[in-house]
């Protein structure tokens, strides 16, 4: 069962959204704020976002961006903004797809099932290994030397979202909003504290770390040679 995140302050839109969607078997999940939609997508990892343009407080353009700091799931835009410039500036920033308003269900649906079908796993490696230690991101759990390493949900949540992004710099700001929400993106110490206790548990010289790196003063990054 495929979870979609749907963002819209529209009540009423929202409410049909849900409601069409789970009569289809979706599992949905609804927000009507930017701020909002960015902390279920941190707790929920949903497998599609159906997201509005138009919202109070941060923009659908803004939340784009801050999911695609750390997440490459499908987004599909609705909007009643029909200038090309408007479906640039959400292509731009990572969008997948852009409905203009009004729209038909169908035709939703039809774009939604494209979109899953384009991102269904098999592409993405599930285990991720390296000489020291292997992440295994579907069953989520990490092993070394075949035990598993006992990780906290919150330490998981950094693994995981350093691991798909290998090679990539993951900066503070989005790493924080990934895995604490946006309120917390100016608590940098949250993650000097739980990057030394992955590397205790994960680094064979956590004061020389091979695997999880500090750019400093930017953010993280995640090597796996």
């Amino acid at each position: 069962m495929s979870r979609i995140l749907v963002v819209d302050d529209e009540p009423q839109l929202l409410r049909a959204l849900g409601t069409n969607l789970r009569a289809r078997g979706y599992e949905v999940e609804l927000a009507a704020t930017g701020e909002a939609a960015l902390e279920v997508a941190a707790r929920k990892h949903p497998d599609l976002v159906v997201l509005d343009l138009g919202l109070p407080g941060i923009d659908g353009v803004q939340v784009i961006e801050g999911l695609r700091g750390w997440s490459s799931v499908p987004i599909i835009v609705l909007s009643v903004r029909e200038t090309e410039s408007a479906k640039v500036a959400a292509l731009d920033a990572g969008a997948d797809d852009f409905v203009t308003k009004p729209f038909g269900m169908d035709e939703l649906l039809a774009r939604l099932r494209a979109a899953l079908r384009r991102s269904a796993p098999g592409a993405e490696e599930p285990v991720v290994d390296t000489p020291d230690f292997a992440v295994d991101l579907a069953a989520k759990r990490v092993t070394r030397s075949g035990v598993e390493v006992r990780l906290t949900p919150t330490e998981w949540q950094i693994v995981e979202v350093l691991v798909r992004n290998p090679g990539k710099l993951v900066t503070q700001r989005q790493l924080l909003q990934s895995v604490w929400g946006p309120r917390y993106e100016k608590e940098t110490n949250y993650l000097r504290v739980y990057l030394a206790r992955i590397r205790k548990k994960l680094e064979p010289d956590p004061a020389r770390p091979r695997y999880f790196l500090t750019e400093a003063g930017m953010g993280y990054r995640f090597e796996g040679g």
